[in-house]
């Protein structure tokens, strides 16, 4: 037994009795390629505002040091409902695109399904991107007419209002329950950056510019619908901002000095705040968990040679100068990467008279773990064999509580690289970004890179030479997590 696993076994983890509640509502928003840097409150030096999220911040508490587990978006989202790194499933690498086939496994319990058996009402408004179960009819192509053989509803969700990927994917249709909402009637032709778009079929009731404000009014309108009924309600609101396309509502347009990018920040603070009110609205608040997040960094690259042009010179450049805006702070890389940059997320929680406002929580976290911390907080037992890399923060949410050590954290590229992360020090195994930024690399080759996060928050200095012991205890238990699902779970 490695000393990493030892220290993990070693800890008294904090039982769910101990923290039984009345079970609050859940509501989770997530961010579609929202760096670190873009919430004001989590970097000071921003010229962006972002008061909602500022103040969901001051209300709440905020962990500094949160991932998600992959640097890219269908796999973050399947390990946010699962609880599973999405590496043990059939995607070994990169997304899905709107056409793809259903990834979560049929029989794999999710955090909508486990809320739904525990008498919650589950509703899904926003962005999948984790297969469909679109039918073809006899001349082969996607009959949209036909009632969808795979959807949300199937996975735990009662009530589903869904885009099927990303807003540059098609097809662009609104998808409700089993059913195409507005048929698709028009060819969306392709665009370049920043309005970046690929071309497909459009639905009839189906606008761009409009999309996310749709949304926002239905997940609004799930959160005063389920408030006025007698059971606890999860929502799960993925938002489609401010991935690509970059289209702001005319309304949010030049609200910034940071060209297209900064107003669509602009806008996703806004909905965040359309979201709270809402709660507020519905007499909710003091018992209701509200989490946001992001699936991944930001795809707006670091430039810091400040005499070249950057998105506010043109917005056509999908990069800031580093004297006008650090969309992922001040970490290495950009989306995609096994950097700190791919995979380092804003994380907050507001969850009335339990945390306290405005508190840090520096534990690591890791968006799997979001499932464990549900199971502990409703009480009840984790089904079998589910959510094998979720592991509770619960703890941190008390001030007085018991605090716990998580396990290592396995974060992992858009290219299939690996990392490793326990306590300060994170061991990246392949020779380069594993993503976007250059040198790719390949997974598993070698020279391997160790940083030491505490000192090195940049990842500018790699120090595995003088301490080859130390990588080879990680590299071990990396392996181990990888090839033994549950290993760390008793």
């Amino acid at each position: 037994m490695s000393r990493i696993l030892l220290a993990f076994v070693l800890v008294v983890s904090a039982t769910s009795t101990l923290f039984a509640r009345a079970r609050p509502n859940f509501v989770v928003i997530l961010a579609d390629d929202m760096g670190y840097g873009d919430v004001h409150g989590l970097n000071p030096d921003s010229r962006l505002a972002t008061p909602n999220l500022d103040g969901l911040m001051k209300s709440g508490m905020f962990f500094s040091d949160a991932h998600t587990p992959s640097a890219v978006c269908t796999p973050t989202r399947y390990g946010l409902l699962t609880g599973r790194y999405c590496w043990r499933s059939r995607l070994k690498s990169g997304v899905q695109n709107g056409y793809g086939p259903p990834l979560i496994e049929e029989d794999r319990p999710t955090i909508a399904s486990f809320l739904k058996t525990n008498g919650y009402r589950t509703g899904i408004v926003g962005k999948w991107h984790l297969g469909l179960g679109f039918v073809k009819g006899e001349d082969g192509e996607i009959d949209y007419s036909k009632p969808l053989t795979h959807v949300p509803n199937d996975l735990g969700f009662e009530d589903s209002l869904i885009i099927p990927a990303s807003l540059d994917f098609p097809p662009y249709v609104y998808i409700k329950n089993r059913k195409v909402r507005g048929l698709p009637d028009r060819t969306q032709s392709a665009q370049k950056f920043p309005a970046f778009l690929r071309k497909g079929p459009i639905g009839s009731d189906f606008n761009m510019e409009d999309c996310l404000d749709h949304l926002t009014e239905k997940a609004s309108e799930f959160i005063a619908e389920s408030a006025k009924g007698d059971k606890p309600f999860f929502l799960y609101f993925p938002l489609t901002a401010p991935h690509k396309p970059v289209l702001p509502h005319k309304r949010f347009r030049g609200k910034t000095a940071l060209g297209p990018y900064g107003d669509f920040v602009a806008q996703v603070d806004w909905t965040v705040g359309q979201v709270l009110n809402a709660i507020d609205d519905a007499g909710v608040r003091d018992n209701t968990f509200v989490l946001y997040t992001s699936d991944n960094g930001s795809f707006m690259r670091r430039q810091d040679n400040s005499d070249d042009k950057d998105h506010v010179d043109d917005s056509s450049i999908q990069a800031f100068n580093s004297y006008q805006h650090r969309a992922n702070g001040v970490f290495r890389g950009t989306k995609a990467d096994i950097w700190e940059a791919g995979h380092h997320v804003p994380f907050l929680v507001r969850w009335p008279n339990r945390t306290k406002p405005g508190a840090e929580s520096k534990a690591l976290v890791c968006l799997t773990d979001v499932f464990a911390t549900m199971v502990d907080i409703v009480g009840v037992e984790k089904p079998k064999g589910a959510a094998a890399d979720s592991f509770s923060f619960v703890s941190e949410l008390y001030p007085a509580a018991l605090k716990t050590v998580r396990p290592p954290v396995i974060h992992h590229s858009s290219g299939g690289m690996f990392a490793i992360r326990f306590g300060d020090v994170k061991l990246v195994l392949g020779n380069g970004s594993g993503g976007r930024e250059q040198p790719k690399g390949k997974p598993f080759q070698k020279p391997y890179q160790l940083f030491n996060l505490r000192d090195d928050i940049g990842e500018t200095k790699n120090i595995i030479d003088a301490h080859r012991k130390a990588a080879e205890s990680l590299e071990k238990d990396a392996l181990l997590i990888r090839d033994n699902e549950g290993r760390y779970h008793r």
